[in-house]
Parts: C-alpha cells; structure tokens; sequence
C-alpha cells in the first residue's frame, strides 16, 4: 500500500522526510536545523530558515507563470455580486496594502486584528499582514463586542482592520457599533482602525481613529515581502477555553506553510491550477488553512464563498458553486449538508451531469453521521471522505490520503493517521487500550509542523490544557478507538463520554443510531445526571422537512433503535424533538450548553452561539417533557 509506505518512511527518519517536503516551499534560507528540541514539551520547526509565508501564496505563481489564473473567486449571492481576481491582481492588491500598513510603521511581530466579513478584502488584509512579517488574528465578523475585547487585550494589536458591516439573510450585522464598543471596553488602546465601507451599507467614521480603506491605500507604495524565520508567529487563531478566556493558538511561518503546501496534493488531490472551495468563513482554522493559504500555497483557485448552504436562495447553493466555478475537490462541515438535506431529502437540486467536475467531497468540524455519508454517496456518487483535525493542529489528524492512495472508506471513521501523527488510545491512567475500546486519543510528541508550539504568551497554560494530564502526549480532548486496521474512530468529546452505571458510553454511537431513522434530519445526546447510575442519556431531533408523522410515533421509534444496536445498558429513554439545535457559528452544536440546562447547572448564553432564541426552545422543551 502507497500509504503504509509513505507512513513508514515518515516513522522511520522524521527529520529527512519533513526536510525533503521543505524543498516544495521557497525559501531565502533553507534550514539546517528542522526540528529543534527546547524542552520535553516545546519544539521548534525550522528556526533556522528564512522565509515570507505571502511570497509562498503569491508572488511565487506569478514567478512561475501563473499570474494570469485566477487566485479567488469571490461569490455573493446575498449582496448579488461576484469577482475573480487573479495572482497579478492579488500580488497588485496585496503588496499596495503591506506598503499602506508600513506608512503606518507596522513591521515584523506587530500584531493586527483582522475582523471582516467574507469579502476579498480580508483575504488581502491576511496575505499583506504575512508579507511584513507581522502577525495577524482574524476575529469571526460580529463576534459580540465582549469577545472582540478580550481579543484585543490578549493580543494587543497595533491596529484593527474591519468593515462597515456583513450581511445575513435579511439582515445586516453592523460592525462598527461593535468595533466601537470593544475598543472602548477593552485596556489595551488601538489607535487606528481601517474601515471598508462595504456599498450598500456605510456608516460614519470617526476622524480621531478611523481611516476609510480607500483612503488608507492613498500615498502607498507596493513593498516586498520581509524575511522572517520558519518558527517566527504568523497567526493568533483563538479558540474558545473552558475557563472563559479564549486561548490564542500559535501557527509559525515554516512549519505552516510546509504542512498545507504537502496537504493539498497528498490529502486532498489537487493539482496547481485546479479550484479548490472550502465552504467555512475566514474566521476559523478552516478559513485560514484551506480558503486562503493552502489553495494558493499550491497554485490553486480557491472559492471565497459569502453565503448559507441553505436560504441563499435555496438548498442547491453549494451545488450552483461547483458547477459555475468547475470545482475538483469540496469541503464542508456536516452540519452544513445535513442543512441542505433536510430541505433537500430526495435531492432535487442535484443534477450530477452539472457537478460531474467535482471528485470528492471532505466533511471535518465534528462527526460526520453515516445517514448523512450514506444519503451524500447515494446523491453524489462520489467518495465522501470523513477527515478529523483541529484548531490547534492546523491540518488533518487523520484522513483518506487521496492523492498518495484512494483508501477503503469505511462509514464513521476519518481513515487514518496522516505522516507526522502517531496517535495512541489511552486510557485515563495513560496505557494504550485495547484494539475497538474507547479511550482518549492522544498523539504523541512532537506534533508535526504546523500545529500550535504554544499558545499567545501563556506556555504554561498550553501545557495544562494539553500535555499535563499524558505525559509525552498532545491530549486531543476528543474520545474514540481504533481498529485492527489503523482505522481511528472519533466518536465524542472526551466530556462527552458518559459513566452509567459503570458503563463508560460514546453519546456519539448514540448520535450515530439515531441519525439513521429516515424522519431524523440532525440530533445530539448528551449525559445528564441521574442519583442511582450517575448519568444518563437524553437526545434532541430535528426532522426532514416536510414531515408530518405523529411525534410519539418517532420517538418510541428512535429510543427502540438505540436499544436495539446500543442494547438497555445505554439506558436511553428520553427524546425530544424541536425545531433546531442551538450551533455556533463555525457549526458545531453545543452540547455542553443543553447540559448545563438540563442538570440546572449555571450557565451563560455562549458568545459564538449563531441562533440564541433556539435556547428558549430548547428550555420549554425541557419543561413540557419534564426531563
């Protein structure tokens, strides 16, 4: 097997393999050291090598003959306008900008705060911030003004890019109140702000610290990209932390773009100047990763995409895009296209002779269930491939490696580690499990380039929060098993794992029986206290559009499937459907909060939460059915 061998060669001689990927980036000065050793708990990928991410995303395809290709294509059907920009556009744009934000003596390690919405702007805000070496932290646009400020104190930018607003199906989040409001919240003072007046919806500036974008770009000239090393920071991303303040995850220049460059023929098989759309919003790591940087690290085309998978106008969007813009390779969060199914079961929107460009579709951001894989295969035709990572990693963990081998998929599991992660199934008194038992997954250390060496001025907490509780191992904080194939399983939370009656249970095999009854559009389990086993489970629903069954009808049914494959000692005996399940914006839904709800435990409306009134539901729900 290709994979087996790959995997070899990387277990075997580390240091030789991620030297001989070094040679895809162009560097200034290629590295002599490539891994250095601080510590039992910090390391060090190629600080010794001199390079500019931006040249890397840039300037090297116009180098290299590409510059009339197009870099993005801009797509928004809510504001009704669409643009392409090529890499001689985007090189023109991007140095112009890097040369606007010098005159403003911002220069290497400065930090600036980028919050915007999915406009191409952004995406030349980032690339411009990388090319003077300085260090950009791009904040979700509308994030709560309370965020926004913890943001700006942690990270302490020089100064703040943003817009006038972003647009949501009839609505308008204006940003600038929420600019302000931070700003003035916050202890660390900005002192400038460059606003982009987005043209259906401007606001007044205030002379004191704002410069409109237009404005800013006046008396510029185009600067060259600044040298830096390959350990020097080129990203704060937070993330949120279980203490309420959000933990800054590093991302290093080197090790950043050797990683993404290898993923994207690798991983995901692409070939330069094949497009390439990762539908997520700049605002987190897959924005980062896989709208902006590895698409144009590799020569691509990559898709930048202002609109819902449903509602913008219908439940064909994602459809529309690929087939309008020719795109090879798709990847989505499931609860994107468990959106688009539930408006769209039978798969009317579909037209495979439209999308017949498209080879494969990767789902990441939590499980992907196997009803969703099943009905995706059935209507697509195509390989749907799982693949699992994080924030904090940057890349995929695990995934069906395309580009070296098409592997075997199997329904539930993200296929396999990629080179540079060994992972392990530990227990809680840190021995490796035995083969299909649950365990926490851990990899062990040094991760590979590109995840995070720390967290923004907090070592010791980047400790704590991931290497305290395994010695010599990056705690995912994710639980599952694996099989005697290598297969990894990631089945929930390690939280989310729940004890009853002795009985260690995955709320994610729960999840995955009952997503499987044909009335079932998207649910979540969760594990509530109970005085005589501990805890128990208790599950949410959402039906298929359209209908109309009598509910008590579907929840014996769906609570019979879960004794039927999970067996009694699961102990499921509750299920309440409702309308929608409250998400965060990235998504994700949140189950801790539900929790805390159901126990009477304490708890406060989550900042990143897209659709706060489903709270509301959610809690009336819990009273009618007395749970």
């Amino acid at each position: 097997m290709k994979y087996k061998s790959v995997y070899k060669k990387w277990k075997n001689d580390p240091i030789s393999f991620w030297s001989n990927i070094a040679n895809d980036i162009i560097w200034d000065r290629f590295p002599e050291t490539i891994l250095n050793e601080i510590d039992n708990n910090f390391y060090q990928w190629f600080p010794d090598g001199k390079m500019n991410t931006c040249f890397n995303a840039v300037d090297r395809n116009v180098e290299e003959g590409k510059g009339d290709q197009v870099a993005i294509y801009y797509d928004s059907p809510i504001t009704n306008s669409k643009k392409q920009i090529t890499y001689n556009e985007l090189l023109e744009k991007v140095s112009l900008f890097a040369g606007a934000l010098k005159n403003q003596n911002i220069s290497k390690g400065d930090r600036i705060i980028i919050y915007m919405p999915m406009v191409p702007e952004a995406i030349i805000a980032m690339l411009a911030v990388a090319r003077l070496g300085a260090v950009h932290s791009v904040v979700f646009g509308g994030f709560a003004a309370k965020e926004l400020a913890v943001r700006i104190d942690d990270c302490k930018p020089s100064l703040i890019i943003s817009a006038s607003c972003g647009f949501e199906p009839n609505k308008v989040v204006e940003y600038k109140p929420l600019l302000d409001e931070a700003i003035k919240i916050a202890k660390h003072k900005v002192k400038k702000c460059i606003i982009l007046q987005r043209e259906s919806f401007k606001v007044e500036l205030n002379d004191q610290i704002d410069i409109e974008w237009n404005e800013f770009l006046i008396n510029a000239k185009k600067t060259k990209p600044e040298s830096v090393s390959g350990n020097d920071p080129l990203y704060i991303l937070y993330t949120s932390g279980t203490t309420g303040q959000p933990k800054g995850v590093v991302r290093d220049n080197g090790g950043h773009a050797v990683s993404l460059k290898w993923s994207m023929k690798n991983i995901y098989g692409m070939e330069p100047g094949e497009v390439f759309w990762a539908g997520s919003d700049i605002g987190w790591v897959v924005g980062h990763s896989y709208i902006v940087y590895a698409p144009l690290f590799h020569g691509c085309s990559t898709v930048l995409y202002e609109g819902k998978p449903v509602g913008t106008p219908d439940a064909g969007a994602f459809w529309r895009i690929i087939n309008e813009y020719n795109v090879k390779v798709f990847f989505t969060a499931p609860t994107a296209l468990r959106a688009v199914k539930r408006e769209d079961p039978k798969g009317k929107f579909i037209k495979k002779d439209r999308i017949s460009n498209l080879k494969a579709l990767f789902l990441a951001g939590e499980r992907a269930d196997p009803d969703t894989v099943l009905w995706l295969e059935e209507k697509l035709s195509i390989p749907i491939i799982d693949h699992w990572w994080q924030t904090e990693t940057g890349w995929p963990i695990a995934s069906n490696p395309i580009g070296i081998e098409n592997m075997l998929i199997k329904r539930g599991s993200p296929t396999v580690a990629m080179p540079g992660y060994e992972i392990k199934i530990l227990d809680l008194q840190g021995n490796e499990v035995k083969r299909n038992n649950l365990g926490a997954i851990c990899i062990k250390l040094p991760l590979p380039p590109s995840c995070l060496p720390t967290l923004w001025n907090a070592n010791e907490r980047y400790v704590n929060s991931y290497l305290k509780n395994y010695p010599g191992f990056y705690e995912t904080g994710d639980a599952g098993y694996m099989d005697e194939d290598d297969y990894i399983y990631v089945m929930s939370r390690t939280d989310d794992v729940i004890n009853t009656a002795g009985h260690r249970l995955s709320t994610g095999a729960m999840e995955e029986v009952i997503s499987n009854h044909p009335d079932v559009a998207e649910c979540a389990v969760i594990g509530v206290h109970d005085d005589l086993k501990g805890q128990i489970p208790i599950g949410f629903a959402c039906l298929n559009t359209g209908c109309n069954r009598l509910h008590n009808e579907i929840c014996n049914e769906i609570i019979q499937l879960v004794r039927n494959d999970i067996g009694p000692v699961a102990s499921f005996k509750y299920i309440a459907l409702v309308n929608s399940l409250p998400k965060t914006r990235s998504g994700k839904i949140l189950r801790s909060t539900i929790r805390k709800i159901v126990d009477g435990e304490e708890w406060t409306m989550p900042a990143t939460i897209e659709n706060p009134d489903v709270i509301n539901e959610i809690i009336e729900v819990i009273k009618e059915n007395k749970i």
